[in-house]
């Protein structure tokens, strides 16, 4: 059997049985970590992530981005270990970083954005997903291994910037398709304006916010889709650094949004609650530290690879 199609196998079903010890392992320690009736149903959308996974593979198999060898199994052990650490630290009970009318800012979204980018699509799925899995575990508020799926989903389309050899042709299509992603999420915002912030973590009150959506929280998408574009043209000769950004971007659009729509079968929202008060304050502020955080860590990046020669 070819080599890189088993370490993919691999790599998939490492996440698999990562999620399931968790589970295990955690409901035993902390009852709130415990699956409810829907644990079949929340499995099954993460069967269908890791599926999907592995048909972009198939469709993108000759490409050297797919490559997991020893080094790249010891950036998933470090990138899942820092997404866990820092998900657990900004999570609002360790370190509160202040909120922006309803807008919680969480900076360790860009962990999975830049390992994927940095070291391919296998590593960022795995950093996104087992982190996210561990950083939910030590947080204790429960476990949603759907969403965990969808952080993967993030670092590992972050990693399909280098499936083109031209990365600068490649920024026009995902630019488009994020763009309507977008304006998608907003228009439904705008005709859903009553609707509760579902993420949103009242701190004062212990408990995820119930009042209606901000309109700094609905327009989130839109404003770190603006950010995200004034970083992609003002680094426009640094197409790793626009890469980064931009892929980041759908990364960020798709896996979240993947998440936040199944919720529609597992919790049995409508597409109003799932997009709206989940999709929009969720995907929206990661976009903000997409565009300020993953230039610097590509940035850093490169210059060190340059210094040592690599």
């Amino acid at each position: 059997m070819n080599r890189k199609l088993v370490s993919v196998l691999l790599a998939l079903v490492a996440v698999l049985v990562f999620f399931v010890g968790i589970v295990w392992i955690g409901g035993q320690i902390n009852p709130s970590l415990q699956l409810d009736e829907t644990a079949l149903l929340r499995f099954i959308f993460v069967g269908i992530g890791l599926l999907i996974v592995f048909l972009v593979y198939l469709a993108t198999k000759d490409s050297d981005i797919w490559e997991v060898g020893t080094r790249e199994v010891v950036y998933m052990a470090i990138g899942a270990a820092l997404y866990a650490i820092f998900s657990y630290i900004f999570n609002g009970t360790v370190f509160v970083v202040p909120s922006v009318s309803q807008v919680s800012l969480r900076p360790a979204i860009v962990i999975p954005m830049f390992f994927g980018f940095t070291f391919g699509p296998a590593v960022g799925l795995f950093t996104g997903a087992v982190g996210n899995m561990f950083g939910d575990a030590l947080t204790g508020f429960g476990l949603s291994p759907q969403w965990s799926l969808g952080n993967g989903l993030v670092g590992m389309i972050a990693g399909m910037a280098w499936l083109f050899k031209d990365k600068k042709k490649s920024l026009n299509t995902v630019l488009i398709i994020s763009v309507v992603v977008a304006a998608v999420a907003t228009i439904l915002y705008f005709m859903n304006r009553g609707q509760s912030n579902m993420v949103f973590y009242d701190v004062d009150n212990g408990i995820f916010g119930d009042a209606p959506i901000s309109m700094f929280a609905g327009l989130s998408a839109v404003i770190g889709l603006v950010l995200v574009l004034i970083i992609r043209f003002v680094f426009n000769k640094n197409i790793n650094v626009a890469a980064a950004v931009t892929w980041s971007m759908l990364g960020n659009f798709l896996g979240i949004g993947f998440a936040a729509i199944s919720d529609i079968w597992i919790n049995g929202f409508s597409p109003a609650v799932a997009i709206v008060g989940e999709f929009l304050p969720s995907a929206g502020p990661n976009m903000i530290f997409a565009a300020i955080l993953v230039p610097l860590l590509v940035g850093a990046y490169d210059s060190l690879q340059t210094r040592t020669g690599r």
